[in-house]
């Protein structure tokens, strides 16, 4: 047991304790019961249920009045200290209870900022009192741990405005358990399906669909899904007749049929193509092919197409294009890691992808890397991330989908994860040494060599503590006693990549998903956390192990998904499924990235872009870095040039977007050029009909409606325009039309 009392104190509890028998003994005696409080397991979730701990009361930053706890009670041993010794003692009064400014405080029987915290009266005040009154235990000998909490009922169906009750269990090392109900926070992250009180009363929402109740209790969390059904669920009948094209469709289907959603009908075969064509390569399909595809009437042709998508023969496209998405993750800022690290990485990504590089060995090979910094492209990841804590906070949120950044100071605000797990993580990266010039913006000219120090892996500590951490990942084993010569780095990727860690197979799936989809299972795709699950678990851990058993070849992960009658449904909604956002029940319309709608403008003008840095003729998708200038490239959303990876793309339209489109002197010379496509156009003997079928082959991927082609037709016979703008005309108004900007 800690010592609790203040300093003044101390000086006499020895000698009362001395005189005990003469005074009669002071203290507690030998009947007397051991302590049955803890600070730990009574008195901090009291502290934290009442909001004692948060941010806006006690936790922020410099305390409130002198009194100083930490945000989510993160550190309890602070906390106790703070309580118990700080201020000299004057916060608990063990000998008379009652008159502990803890209790008069939160009580507000004396004037407390916070209003009353407790009330009177009540049975946390009397915990308190009975902590205070056993002496302020810090633990009681032998106590339990809390391994973790449960809310039941797990899943369950609401009827529209109605109330129901949650019960949170807490489970203990020693196998016991505890009701903590009362003493738990729960919060809805989506009032619109369900709001919860102070106790854990649910009330669903008046709208149809799936939300999830938080309950936490000290630095654990646990979700209860509610499902609040539509007034009348469809027959089964209806879903058990949808086709099923893999197994991704039976997970989507069984989904739906609890939320009473009926999936859209399938999309046209010209919306698979240019859907399945931009998601693959980045590139429109070929008019030509277009109208091949349109024509064919074999029942395979989708996954003929895919397969093709997928051949070696669009190897360079399809690498360039997703290239561009992980690049966006893993590659530095020039300025602040040099021009040849970063262009020799793009290089490397590249590469790989051209080569289908399985991810697992993809990802090893980048987080082992040694060497120097000019000739190999991985280094430069290093020369970014240059502490070990910065890597421990990339790979986590990257490679496993977990945001650890919280973690750094204090406990996650809504997950299990704390400091320990965040500088023990670090730990793996302790090892690593460098040697040459270091970052100096704006360009780095000489190399920085990196390599593990065989022996070092002990340089990580706790902030708080300062005790040397031993490598261990966010719930993995703990690797304390590694050989010497053993890099920590390859434990930790062994580890990653291991078919026994489902979590590398989910964080990939689901980023390959959310560009796929337009949002991830787990949303956002790099937050997996037990206080945000995913809309379709089930459907993500089968996807997950088939990435694992497939070899976690990416190319096979597309393959699959494309092939599934879920991702060829249509954008328009039914009855059933227009206020669908979150469940896949239709295909949700997503706006084209930048470096993908440029080279779309660029192939339908014949006239390519101009990129400094880079041979003539290349395309958007094949920069290299977010420092090329290019207006167009800003205004649709590519990743700030001045932020540190992993950059994220707003995909959100705007009237910036619209405005360039409709009024850009570039695009308007590219029309009007006369070495361009349009010029070619207006001197071939195509009729005007035949003109307006090939505008919308090459733009939109599909022949033009008969109201389409006879406006369209008829605006060349306007007074005053040539032939040739006529064509820019038309060419103009597609481009500028939602159906273009959009992947649908």
């Amino acid at each position: 047991m800690r010592s609790f009392s203040s300093p003044l104190l101390s000086r006499f509890v020895p000698l009362l304790l001395a005189l005990a028998p003469a005074l009669g003994s002071v203290g507690r005696t030998e009947a007397e019961p051991e302590p049955t409080l803890s600070f730990r397991n009574d008195v901090l979730p009291i502290l934290s249920r009442h909001g004692c701990a948060s941010g806006a009361c006690h936790a922020k930053a410099g305390g409130q009045n002198g009194f100083h706890l930490t945000v989510f009670a993160f550190d309890p041993e602070a906390d106790y200290r703070e309580i118990v010794h700080n201020a000299r003692g004057r916060r608990v009064f063990p000998a008379a209870p009652e008159q502990s400014l803890l209790i008069l405080k939160a009580t507000n029987r004396i004037d407390h900022e916070g209003g009353q915290a407790i009330e009177p009266g009540s049975v946390a005040e009397q915990t308190l009192l009975d902590w205070i009154r056993q002496g302020m235990p810090w633990e009681i000998p032998g106590e339990p741990t809390l391994e973790g909490i449960t809310a039941s009922p797990p899943e369950e169906r609401y009827a529209r405005g109605e109330t129901r009750s949650l019960t949170v269990t807490a489970r203990y090392s020693d196998g016991s358990t505890r009701d903590v109900t009362h003493l738990c926070e729960f919060t809805s992250p989506d009032t619109a399906f369900a709001t919860v009180d102070h106790d854990g009363h649910v009330t669903a929402g008046h709208t149809p669909g799936e939300g999830v109740i938080v309950a936490r209790y000290l630095d654990h969390v646990d979700i209860a899904r509610v499902t609040v059904p539509p007034d009348q669920l469809q027959p089964d009948a209806a879903y058990a007749a949808l086709p099923v094209n893999n197994e991704i469709d039976r997970y989507a289907w069984e989904r739906l049929k609890n939320l009473g959603i009926l999936p859209s009908e399938p999309c046209s075969d010209a919306e698979f193509l240019r859907r399945a064509t931009l998601d693959v390569t980045g590139r429109l399909p070929d008019p030509e092919k277009a109208r091949a595809f349109l024509a064919d009437d074999s029942p395979d042709k989708r996954a003929r197409l895919i397969d093709e998508l997928l051949s070696d023969a669009n190897a360079a496209a399809y690498a360039d294009y997703w290239s561009t998405k992980w690049g966006d993750l893993l590659r530095p800022n020039t300025q602040r890691v040099g021009v040849k690290p970063v262009y020799l990485l793009d290089d490397w990504i590249r590469r790989h992808f051209r080569e289908n590089t399985p991810w697992d060995e993809f990802v090893s090979e980048l987080l082992t890397a040694q060497g120097s910094s000019h000739d190999y492209g991985p280094i430069a990841l290093w020369r970014d991330k240059r502490e070990p804590a910065d890597m421990a906070e990339f790979v986590s949120r990257i490679f496993l989908g977990v945001r650890l950044d919280c973690a750094k100071c204090h406990h996650h605000p809504s997950e299990k994860w704390g400091q320990d797990d965040y500088y023990s993580l670090a730990a793996f990266f302790g090892s690593m040494k460098r040697k040459g010039q270091g970052i100096s913006a704006p360009i780095s000219g000489e190399p920085e060599f990196w390599w593990h120090q065989a022996g070092q892996t002990g340089t990580v500590k706790h902030p708080v503590t300062d005790v040397v951490l031993a490598p261990k990942p966010p719930d993995g084993p703990v690797f304390d006693e590694l050989p010497d010569e053993t890099d920590p780095r390859t434990v930790l990727t062994e580890w990653m990549t291991s078919p026994d860690n489902p979590q590398f197979a989910k964080a990939a799936v689901n980023r390959v998903w959310g560009e796929l989809f337009g949002r991830g299972i787990v949303h956002p795709v790099d937050d997996f956390r037990a206080s945000n699950p995913g809309t379709n678990e089930p459907l993500l851990d089968w996807l997950a192990a088939d990435f694992a058993r497939q070899g976690y070849d990416l190319k096979e992960l597309l393959r699959t998904i494309l092939n599934s009658r879920l991702y060829q449904l249509s954008s328009l909604p039914n009855e059933t499924n227009v206020a669908d956002v979150t469940h896949f029940s239709r295909s949700y319309r997503r706006r084209l990235p930048a470096e993908v709608l440029l080279d779309a403008v660029t192939d339908l003008t014949g006239k390519p872009e101009t990129f400094q840095g880079l041979p003539k003729g290349a395309t958007a998708m094949q920069q290299w870095n977010h420092k090329l200038s290019n207006d167009f490239l800003d205004a649709f959303g590519r990743p700030d040039s001045s932020a540190d990876c992993p950059c994220e793309r707003d995909t959100s339209p705007s009237v910036v977007q619209a405005l360039h489109l409709m009024n850009s002197d570039q695009f308007q010379a590219k029309l009007a050029d006369a070495g361009g496509w349009a010029a070619e156009l207006a001197k071939s003997k195509a009729t005007e009909a035949e003109l307006v079928e090939q505008l919308y082959l090459a733009s939109l991927s599909r022949p033009p409606s008969d109201e389409e082609k006879r406006t369209a037709v008829a605006y060349f016979a306007t007074e005053g325009l040539t032939r040739q703008q006529a064509i820019e005309d038309i060419l103009w108004s597609l481009v500028n039309s939602a159906a273009f900007v959009f992947n649908h």
